[in-house]
């Protein structure tokens, strides 16, 4: 049996608040579930729902459990708006001008402390991926909590909420965004907290940054996942959520998903490991911190040769597309995801069998051929193509197939000639394979093939 997640809102909305000793009656602390309920189950979201929240607020105390809350509220690029429920909350805080947002002037304590803390000054426009979310979304959290909590909890909150904008190393001076929040943390303590000892206020930063540092490592905790088909469901799931067009599910094309997949690629390739998790004073200690950024490095490399292998197969088709008649959905070459009665037919169960080459890893083939360890509605868990692929062309043969690729993405490549650099055989298994699915492409992939033929003799 398992709680429903409103429930499971107001059960963990009920014991922060019983831990902080707030008076707060139980139609107010439904009507604060409710609504983060409401926003997290929005249906375009698929990664940063109630589940995520809920893994989050486990093993945490009261302040980062409510910061957890609220974290992830606000994330404009994914919903497209602010939440209807929410939007209210946030007029007189900032303004569209000239296609950005515009912090306005706050006459508010609890928000003046807000704007400090995540550094952000009236006028300025605030930035969508530097911290923009997380801002608004400490913003709602203040503006609905103010009524309850002491500014020393606001504070806490706002702090841990800040430490979740991930991805950021040193500043220009060397500093890492932990001692820059705790330094933050410190000056809005003595400016609100007056009534604090110099010894108190120390116990205070040091326990407001270690459920900030919690909650921030916590966040990003998947990409020490020591297992890697794991990892990439999560990935898998980020992909589809900021992909809109995957979740018209046999209608996306080819070129749609390429582009999910490569967006992803580029951005783990451009990810370097140290910036995953923070560090501040002990906490976590040097030996875990070390064994956390390893991991994630391993994750990340992992990750960037399963996507540059999947992108490999995706070009091959999307050249097949191309030169016989242009962009098409992918079921179109591959076949349905989902059949109405009975398994669809697909490409895949038309190929021969597969020379396995020397050098492939099988860590990365298993990935493949078995798929990652959470299925997803808008694509295959398995990856059967590329499974066949990386087979085929083996480790090293697969990179050198993901060299010429990037060349056909940019143009720099017809793709005719793309195909004709591949391994022949393992272009015409493909074809043969799609001719059995594509009905409408017979005839272009007849000739493609003759063509190919001809070009080998």
């Amino acid at each position: 049996m398992s709680t429903a997640k409103i429930n499971r809102f107001i059960q963990i909305f009920s014991d922060a608040f019983a831990q902080l000793s707030v008076s707060i009656t139980m139609p107010d602390i439904e009507h604060l579930a409710v609504l983060i309920h409401r926003v997290m189950e929005n249906r375009t979201r698929k990664y940063h729902t109630a589940a995520h929240v809920f893994e989050l607020c486990e093993d945490l105390s009261a302040r980062p459990q409510l910061a957890a809350l609220f974290h992830d509220l606000v994330y404009y690029q994914l919903d497209g708006s602010f939440p209807k429920k929410i939007a209210p909350l946030l007029n007189k805080v900032c303004h569209i001008e000239n296609g950005g947002f515009i912090l306005q002037e706050l006459n508010n304590d609890a928000l003046i402390m807000c704007a400090d803390i995540f550094n952000f000054k009236p006028h300025q426009a605030l930035p969508l991926y530097g911290g923009m979310n997380e801002f608004l979304s400490a913003v709602v959290a203040v503006r609905l909590m103010q009524p309850y909590l002491p500014m020393s909890d606001l504070i806490a909150i706002v702090a841990c909420i800040e430490a979740t904008i991930p991805f950021r190393g040193s500043d220009e001076h060397g500093k890492d965004c932990s001692d820059l929040l705790a330094e933050k943390v410190s000056i809005q303590s003595k400016k609100w907290l007056t009534e604090l000892t110099d010894a108190e206020a120390d116990e205070y930063l040091a326990q407001v940054m270690q459920d900030a540092i919690s909650l921030s490592n916590i966040d990003v905790a998947g990409f020490a996942e020591p297992n890697p088909g794991k990892f990439l469901s999560a990935t898998w799931l980020l992909i589809e959520e900021a992909n809109t067009p995957l979740n018209t599910v046999g209608v996306y094309t080819l070129q749609d998903y390429r582009m999910a997949l490569l967006r992803m690629e580029e951005f783990l390739h451009g990810l370097k490991a140290e910036v995953v998790f923070h560090q501040y004073a002990d906490l976590p200690s040097d030996v875990e911190y070390q064994r956390l950024t390893e991991a994630a490095r391993r994750n990340i490399v992992f990750s960037c040769d399963f996507l540059a292998a999947k992108l490999t197969s995706v070009a091959l088709i999307e050249a097949l597309a191309l030169a016989t008649g242009g962009d098409c959905p992918v079921s179109m070459f591959l076949g349905d995801i989902h059949g109405i009665s009975s398994a669809p037919d697909r490409a895949e169960n038309f190929l021969p069998p597969a020379h396995t080459a020397s050098d492939v890893r099988p860590a990365l083939l298993q990935i493949f051929e078995q798929g990652r360890s959470e299925e997803t509605y808008s694509d295959l868990n398995a990856s059967p193509l590329t499974a066949y692929l990386y087979r085929s062309l083996g480790h090293q043969g697969t990179f050198q197939a993901w060299s010429l690729a990037r060349h056909f993405f940019s143009g720099q490549l017809s793709p005719e000639d793309f195909l004709k650099s591949l391994d022949r055989n393992l272009v015409m298994s493909i074809i043969q394979a799609c001719m059995h699915i594509a009905a409408s492409r017979q005839a272009g992939l007849q000739a493609l093939h003759d063509m190919l033929s001809e070009a080998q003799h």
